[in-house]
């Protein structure tokens, strides 16, 4: 089959040469690139998220509006938050009270431990004189005994008040801490009910309106900065590898049709997108135009290599991607550099080769 190849292309050769546009071999500057689909966002730019659900009531700002930092922008509504703050706040003074109150339930015990503290004393003084007649043979042994019993009661008594006043103490204060969480964070989310912007910038974008149901899965807004803007690119896979941060790049915009802009790569994202094969690189301009919108497309032209003076022919000359049309035949060559025109020629034909445009 090679062969039946070859043969059809000197047949066609010897019969098509002189009417076939033929060139030779030119030296000029060559530049590689990477071809990217371009896209321009403000810088900082995230998507707005509600920390509760509930039903909007109002937007504070439009868009286009310059906001700043911790700026309420939207307006939630919600009547449960509330009832569980009130709820929480109740709880709180009751635990208080309870504690530190007039009512207070380690009054009731303070009191209990002062008359089984008198009790003791009266039981000890008791005990300990039975205990001095008894050791004369004064009295009987029924008396030292019941003596003896009604002390022992009464230093039981008193120590398992004192233990029960540690043991209600330790579970009042708790019972405090616990309601002043559960206010606090009552608190907290009544105040998640506005929304408020993370940075300075520009709200570009307000997803829904007064009225409609607002959850946390849901973005309501978008928001970036209002005079920086990136240009993000996506890059085949088979052209990331060629790319480096503080490449420069050529890049058009469809709204500025004829003006060419010039970049830097700023930033290689190392996780590829599995729906369309690419990589996304970011970019910054070197003059930015005056006016830029979120969403303005191009294309651009990420510049890998340059070199100057180098042999060059166009690509529509190639012959299964290495071979050229000579007046001798066929002659494989090694190729360089190349771009969507050209391609450097390293070996195989010289600058007085003609080459002949296959059809």
């Amino acid at each position: 089959m090679r062969l039946i190849y070859h043969i059809f292309i000197a047949i066609c050769f010897v019969s098509c040469s002189d009417n076939t546009e033929k060139i030779q071999p030119q030296e000029q500057e060559l530049t590689e690139y990477v071809y990217a689909s371009a896209t321009i966002q403000p810088d900082s730019l995230y998507q707005v998220y509600a920390a509760v659900s509930g039903i909007l009531d109002s937007n504070l700002a439009e868009e286009g509006d310059l906001v700043s930092k911790n700026q309420p922008i939207i307006q939630i509504i919600n009547s449960t938050p509330k009832l569980n703050t009130q709820n929480s706040k109740l709880t709180l003074d009751l635990a208080k009270q309870n504690y530190n109150g007039s009512s207070a339930i380690l009054r009731s015990i303070q009191d209990e431990i002062v008359a089984a503290q008198i009790k003791l004393n009266n039981d000890s003084v008791n005990y300990f004189r039975q205990k001095n007649l008894w050791k004369q043979q004064i009295g009987s042994k029924a008396e030292f005994d019941n003596s003896k019993l009604s002390y022992e009661l009464a230093s039981n008594s008193l120590k398992l008040l004192q233990s029960k006043y540690l043991r209600t103490k330790n579970e009042l204060e708790t019972a405090v801490k616990q309601a002043q969480n559960n206010y606090k964070t009552s608190l907290i989310a009544t105040k998640d009910f506005t929304v408020k912007s993370k940075i300075n910038g520009k709200l570009y974008a307000l997803y829904k309106e007064p009225g409609e149901i607002v959850n946390t899965m849901e973005a309501l807004a978008s928001i970036g900065s209002k005079n920086n803007f990136i240009i993000e690119l996506l890059v085949d896979e088979v052209d990331i590898v060629k790319i480096q941060v503080g490449k420069d790049l050529l890049m058009t915009l469809d709204a500025y049709k004829g003006e060419i802009f010039k970049g830097k790569v700023s930033k290689i994202l190392p996780k590829k997108d599995e729906r369309n094969q690419t990589f996304k690189v970011e970019a910054v301009f070197e003059r930015p135009p005056k006016v830029l919108y979120p969403g303005l497309s191009g294309e651009a032209n990420i510049i890998i290599a340059k070199k100057e003076n180098v042999l060059t022919i166009p690509k529509a000359y190639l012959i299964d991607d290495n071979k050229v049309k000579t007046e001798k035949g066929l002659i494989k060559i090694n190729k360089g550099l190349q771009n969507m025109d050209y391609v450097e020629i390293i070996s195989g034909i010289d600058k007085d080769t003609y080459i002949y445009k296959p059809k």
